[in-house]
């Protein structure tokens, strides 16, 4: 593999929490994770339960499907003409 799921979810986990300008703090307390778990995804250290990402996913209030959608474009075509 050429690039990192965990740190990409990680940005793509960022990105979705500032578009409701919430601090990790924040979406700690609205989740009910810890704030130092979610420092952690962000961070690309944690590998997430699918429990947690559907957590997450309501808390965001996206579908579980958008919290997986985090490939940047030129990944994903690359991965299609392989």
């Amino acid at each position: 593999m050429d690039y990192h799921p965990l740190e990409l979810f990680g940005q793509h986990l960022i990105a979705l929490r500032k578009t409701h300008g919430w601090s990790q703090e924040k979406l700690a307390l609205e989740s009910g994770l810890a704030r130092s778990y979610i420092g952690g995804i962000e961070r690309g250290q944690r590998n997430l339960a699918l429990i947690n990402i559907c957590i997450l996913a309501h808390t965001l209030q996206v579908s579980p499907s958008e919290m997986l959608n985090f490939f940047p474009d030129a990944i994903s075509r690359k991965n299609k003409s392989a």
